[in-house]
């Protein structure tokens, strides 16, 4: 075992168990980064954008590819879970901003679980049988929580055999699209016309890449994982940045082929069953059922990455000290940090029950690029921590733009609507309020663990 997989957690009891070589977390990346976002997002971008639906995608692939070099030389440096909170709390030190940037990445893939629950309830399976919306949803997360604390090992697998079927629906779309070039079908000048009739054309694409960007996320989450793959800091490289490229080459296809056969108007109006529009114009003999049950497994398999991620990061923030201990209990047999699952898994239920969820991705998009600013600068802050063992090194010009683009993109410059910001600030007031919850439990437990130590 080498120095960096021994190093095992802070709080007491066994670690994490290691099962995650670099086939299962190249699985793990392109399933969480094509998840929902594809099957849902092609409509709406193409309301921003316009005919040019493939650009919006291609720069948010960009963005996020830069961004990524950041994470993966912090995970060579510090491969350990908590991921962007980890990362803030040792470049800055400032316990407040290492909460509210924890609180802003768990909300984005809590939230993004959630509308994977709805969208499994009120969309795929409808389309086979109808049940009460909120039972669905509540059954869903509870079943993905036993497959969480069932352990990473089965999880992962699942996620692997999950990430092929979703991969299969988008190849589809892709070849539905390869022949009707081949027959003839098909418009080309739409891939060249971009939305400018309320808007400059310069509005029009970032407005639609900040909406995008979307579908580009997920291949953060692969670093809160970083505790159970063998060898994290020899494998993350190549996974992530083959993973992005996979998913982004996938995407750009997908959209290509929607603006091909189906004008911008109309997969805007189809909003989330866009894809389902492109099939039918595409393939009209094609069994509708078969894609519905493809998108059954896509959402499955974003919710299940979603809800990994955001039990790992409260059990590496207990290890950090930042939250209390409690959430870094790990189960002696299955090695899953199960406190952190059954929270997570209650909030994402609650949300599921009472909130309306459709109105969370947009703002969600908004305080994941924060996020990846703040790391983005994070890195250059911790350039100056050096560490005995060899990791990757990004080139420092690329985490510089990285957070210049993340930072316009959050900016009002780039089209944002303001509801986001209007549902951002009510997210973060609930985080603050949170804050300070945490802050007198971990003093009351500080102030119970001086009493208990023994005089002299």
């Amino acid at each position: 075992m080498t120095d960096v997989e021994a190093d095992g957690p802070q709080v007491g009891g066994p670690g994490l168990r290691r099962v995650m070589g670099p086939k299962l977390l190249l699985f793990f990346v392109v399933g969480d980064i094509i998840g929902t976002g594809i099957y849902a997002l092609t409509g709406q971008v193409a309301g921003r954008v316009g005919g040019a639906l493939w650009l919006p995608f291609l720069l948010a692939f960009v963005v996020a590819f830069m961004t990524a070099f950041s994470y993966l030389e912090l995970v060579g440096k510090y491969p350990r879970a908590a991921g962007a909170a980890l990362y803030t709390n040792k470049a800055f030190g400032v316990p407040f901003l290492t909460f509210m940037v924890a609180f802003a990445v768990m909300c984005s893939g809590i939230t993004s679980a959630s509308s994977a629950a709805v969208a499994f309830g009120a969309t795929y399976l409808a389309a086979f049988v109808k049940l009460p919306m909120v039972l669905v949803g509540i059954v869903f997360v509870i079943a993905l929580g036993l497959i969480n604390f069932r352990g990473v090992g089965e999880s992962v697998k699942a996620n692997a055999v999950l990430t092929c079927i979703e991969l299969s629906g988008l190849l589809i779309i892709i070849g539905v699209g390869v022949w009707a070039v081949i027959n003839g079908d098909g418009e080309p000048s739409r891939l060249v016309e971009i939305n400018t009739a309320d808007k400059t054309w310069l509005v029009a694409i970032t407005s639609a890449t900040s909406l995008a960007f979307f579908a580009m996320v997920g291949f953060e989450d692969s670093v809160n994982m970083a505790e159970e793959c063998h060898d994290p800091v020899r494998i993350f490289p190549k996974a992530m940045l083959w993973g992005m490229v996979i998913a982004a080459t996938i995407y750009v296809l997908v959209s290509i082929t929607s603006s091909l056969l189906v004008p911008a108007d109309d997969l805007a109006a189809a909003k989330s069953s866009a894809l389902l529009t492109v099939l039918d114009v595409g393939a009209p003999g094609f069994p509708r059922e078969i894609f519905s049950a493809i998108g059954l497994f896509a959402v499955i398999n974003s919710a299940l990455i979603n809800m990994l991620m955001a039990s790992r990061l409260l059990y590496g923030l207990a290890n950090e000290r930042v939250l209390p201990s409690v959430f870094g209990r790990v189960h002696p047999t299955r090695r899953t940090p199960w406190v952190s699952i059954i929270f997570t898994s209650a909030i994402a239920i609650l949300l599921v029950s009472f909130v309306d969820i459709s109105a969370l991705g947009g703002t969600t998009a908004l305080l994941l690029l924060v996020v990846f600013a703040i790391v983005n600068v994070a890195l250059l802050v911790l350039r100056k921590d050096k560490v005995a063992h060899k990791h990757f090194r990004a080139p420092t010009v690329i985490p510089v733009l990285a957070a210049i683009f993340c930072l316009y993109l959050v900016s009002p410059l780039s089209g944002r609507p303001a509801s986001d910001y209007r549902v951002a600030a009510i997210l973060l007031g609930v985080g603050v309020v949170l804050w300070f919850v945490n802050w007198l439990v971990k003093r009351g437990l500080d102030r119970r663990d001086v009493k208990r130590e023994p005089v002299g």
